[in-house]
């Protein structure tokens, strides 16, 4: 509990994967990907509870060893094309989380992780009064896209939107972000009202550290040579 609201944490690791088969048991350091999550979570003193989702038993037998509350997806909850919101909402729709202000949405692909900044986003989320608050990183204006560029069905190219047209200088970009799956944060009474994780008050908290979003092989290679570097083993 953070200024007397109460904190769910939500780690999502089902056992199907099509970039890496049972990604979230795979191993950084001496521990899985769904371990260093649940550990990391339950050093996070301001939650009030912390649930493992998944459809595997070696999954959900991690997280009953380490202690935290278990969620057995169902077969519709467990396939490659299900919505986050879909899962966030068949978990809070249990009546032990009806007094519950705020979901911390944690995933396991996403290892490198630092207190502060999730009490820092906390914090601000609240004093703010906002709907969600994303960690994100920026990009460059080289990579904007209103310069992204495609081609048509005769082979020639042009701007991926329209608008893209109208840009004559980078002055006229917006600054742009990509979401990093190291935390959100989300009222759970807007996530229950609008039904979606695109609340309309979802203010940004940039990272600056390296990281790894694990989705590829070579993802998972390179973080095992970042977390050597950073934690010495």
């Amino acid at each position: 509990m953070l200024f007397k609201k109460k904190i769910l944490c939500l780690i999502p690791a089902r056992g199907g994967s099509k970039g890496i088969k049972l990604k979230n048991l795979k191993k950084i350091g001496n521990k899985s990907l769904v371990s260093h999550t649940i550990t990391f979570a339950k050093n996070l003193k301001f939650l009030d509870d912390i649930i493992v989702s998944s459809d595997n038993k070696k999954i959900l037998n991690i997280g009953k060893k380490l202690g935290v509350s278990l969620h057995l997806r169902s077969k519709k909850l467990s396939g490659d094309y299900v919505s986050d919101i879909s899962l966030i909402l068949d978990v809070i729709k249990n009546k032990k989380y009806v007094s519950f202000d705020y979901l911390l949405y944690l995933q396991p692909t996403s290892p490198f992780r630092f207190k502060k900044d999730f009490l820092k986003a906390l914090k601000k989320l609240i004093k703010q009064k906002a709907d969600a608050i994303w960690s994100v990183t920026n990009i460059s204006n080289k990579n904007h896209p209103l310069k992204v560029l495609k081609e048509n069905k005769k082979k020639y190219l042009q701007t991926y939107l329209n608008s893209g047209k109208k840009i004559v200088a980078r002055q006229e970009l917006d600054e742009i972000f990509i979401r990093n799956g190291i935390f959100y944060f989300f009222s759970i009474k807007k996530l229950k009202l609008k039904k979606t994780i695109y609340l309309k008050k979802s203010i940004p908290y940039q990272i600056f550290y390296e990281y790894f979003n694990i989705d590829t092989p070579n993802d998972l290679k390179l973080a095992k040579k970042l977390y050597k570097k950073t934690q010495g083993n």
